[in-house]
């Protein structure tokens, strides 16, 4: 790769990746490039050889890295990009904050952002997956976000702009979120905390929270999260046909779909990234022969095999 502009931030080549994602595995990237600050990003990506793949990564809570690693820049905010605001029932957050900070930081101001609490990773990938749960989700509350080009501009987004869906988002390849706005409704800030405190406990008794995961494995083939409420459906859930096609507890390697939450998949020692993605791809052949059902998924795998 041809020399990489000068930074303020930190540039590390040949870096190896399986450390920075919930999983564990993964090969190195060419470069980990992490910003000190919007202006150290958008210099850089007006600088850099537009031939140069870049990849946005965020806390890699929802991220298989492939074994043979990534042919690219990867750029990975941190502490320069993890702020949070609250002004009136607004809040603005940047794309390094964690959801669950953001949650807990809005309820404190009596605006409520409550689903964001159990959902696992920071608000760069909730915006860019549209993560939801409970019911709700981030294009419910989103205003804004501010994201730098390729070319190094930076630019607002709107709500059409990113034309959600279930679980993604049309953010054009190679474009950097650095900050988004929300809007929840006010609420009692004690309540809202209690509300959370029960999301937890029930999010506690449900999934594999103390193994290494990246959440749901696939998407839901009905086309939207859990509700949490008592009158949820559960016929076209991913966990439910997966139960259905006997693969709870399936295991490749160290790979393995957890016997407590069937779709969520755990390194249980030792796994590479090619378990885990064998693993994932054998479970959507065997929904596939036992229900017609083809699973999409959630988890983003990238690289080289």
């Amino acid at each position: 790769m041809s020399t990489l502009p000068e930074v303020r931030g930190k540039l590390t080549p040949n870096r190896d990746l399986s450390d920075l994602t919930w999983l564990r595995v993964g090969g190195p990237a060419d470069w980990l490039f992490q910003p000190a600050d919007i202006e150290d990003l958008q210099q850089f990506l007006a600088s850099l050889e537009p031939s140069v793949d870049v990849f946005p990564m965020g806390v890699g809570s929802n991220l298989i890295v492939r074994d043979g690693g990534l042919r690219a820049v990867v750029i990975r905010m941190g502490r320069g990009f993890n702020q949070i605001s609250v002004d009136g029932n607004r809040v603005t957050a940047g794309v390094a904050a964690l959801d669950a900070h953001v949650a807990r930081k809005a309820a404190e101001a009596g605006v409520d952002l409550t689903f964001l609490r159990t959902i696992p990773g920071a608000i760069g990938g909730a915006v860019c997956m549209n993560a939801g749960c409970y019911g709700s989700y981030i294009a419910d509350v989103f205003v804004s976000a501010k994201v730098v080009t390729r070319s190094g501009e930076l630019v607002e987004l709107s709500s059409s702009d990113l034309n959600f869906q279930y679980r993604q988002s049309d953010l054009p390849e190679g474009w950097v979120l650095v900050e988004a706005t929300f809007e929840g409704p006010i609420g009692n800030p004690d309540e809202l905390a209690a509300r959370m405190q029960h999301q937890l406990e029930k999010r506690d008794a449900t999934q594999p929270t103390k193994e290494r995961s990246a959440g749901s494995t696939f998407r839901n083939p009905a086309g939207f999260s859990s509700t949490g409420r008592e009158d949820d459906v559960h016929d076209l859930k991913a966990w439910k046909v997966i139960d259905n096609a006997g693969m709870r507890g399936a295991k490749i390697g160290g790979a393995q779909m957890s016997e407590k939450h069937s779709n969520f998949m755990i390194n249980a020692g030792g796994a590479t990234a090619a378990d885990l993605e064998n693993l994932g791809e054998e479970v959507r052949k065997k929904v596939f022969e036992n229900s017609g059902i083809t699973l999409e998924w959630e988890i983003k795998r990238v690289g080289e095999f």
